[in-house]
């Protein structure tokens, strides 16, 4: 069957361009429309004119992002409790390319864990957006300043302040996907099991707990800090109502996060960042829709 050669060189791409607007958003719906969009205006776009389809394709996504970004800033201002990233399965490929090597998969693998677009978030839509096309994608400073319209210079000083506001903010944490494992299976083993001391064991004296509920669902509307708050509060939300819950494990956002279905419907995703052994911060993402794309992936 003949495909569209328009279509096929926009497939080919779609990764990248998905993985920056995610990166850029933090939100899966918000990065599939937009998308969609530089789709309709490659789609509709004068092609014999464009040498680069890739990086016409970047910019328009970017562009794209970064008027998202600025439109959905006021909706995120009052969002109720905290607010974390959209989970993002990545055990498909979803923020890599087919060509990556290890390294480049790790980098950018650890560009999209929740600590880090967390951090983003307080960054400005220009400096996120220089951030993630050098830093998660190494774009040379002149092709950032040609897709932003800027000049190279201003652009570096861009990035000199984006990455040293992430680089001051963002938490430390070991990357060990067998460690990660490990203590996910008995952090949910102590707490099932209603064990204090055990659960007690796992946590950082100072471990943070963020919920991100939207007020749709049961979670801190605060970040709780220190052991005993942490684990008091675990022993007491989980008591007696994980009996008839499913578990399961996946990658998520470059880390193991453990999925909590009732009746086979997405409940819940924890994941855990470590530092040095033990539970540094507790994530726990409850907002129904939030879960409604990794449910259905």
């Amino acid at each position: 069957m003949q495909t569209d050669p328009a279509t096929d060189v926009f497939q080919e791409h779609r990764p990248v361009l998905l993985g920056v607007a995610y990166r850029m958003l933090g939100r899966v719906a918000d990065a599939e429309d937009v998308v969609q969009e530089a789709w309709l205006r490659w789609s509709s776009a004068g092609r014999e004119q464009v040498r680069e389809p890739r990086a016409y394709l970047v910019r328009v996504t970017t562009r794209l992002a970064i008027d998202r970004l600025r439109q959905v800033q006021a909706r995120r201002e009052a969002y109720v409790g905290p607010w974390l990233p959209e989970p993002l399965a990545t055990d498909f490929g979803d923020v890599t390319t087919e060509s990556a090597d290890t390294a480049e998969r790790a980098v950018l693998a650890e560009s999209v864990t929740l600590a880090v677009l967390v951090v983003m978030e307080s960054l400005s839509p220009l400096e996120r957006a220089v951030f993630v096309l050098r830093e998660a994608f190494g774009y040379p400073y002149a092709e950032i300043a040609a897709v932003l319209e800027r000049g190279e210079a201003a652009v570096r000083q861009l990035a000199g302040r984006a990455r040293r506001h992430v680089e001051e903010r963002r938490p430390r944490f070991d990357v060990d996907p067998a460690q990660q494992r490990d203590l996910t299976e008995r952090f949910l083993a102590a707490a099932a099991g209603e064990d204090l001391k055990g659960l007690l064991s796992l946590l950082a004296e100072d471990v943070r707990l963020v919920g991100d509920s939207g007020g749709k669902a049961k979670a801190p509307l605060r970040i709780i800090e220190s052991a005993d708050k942490v684990g008091r509060f675990l022993i007491g939300a989980t008591r007696g109502g994980l009996a008839a819950a499913e578990f399961a494990y996946r990658e998520v956002n470059g880390g193991v996060a453990l999925l909590v279905r009732f009746a086979g419907t997405l409940d819940a995703v924890f994941q855990i960042d470590v530092v040095d052994g033990r539970i540094q911060t507790v994530y726990i993402i409850r907002n129904p829709d939030k879960l409604a794309s990794l449910a259905a992936s």
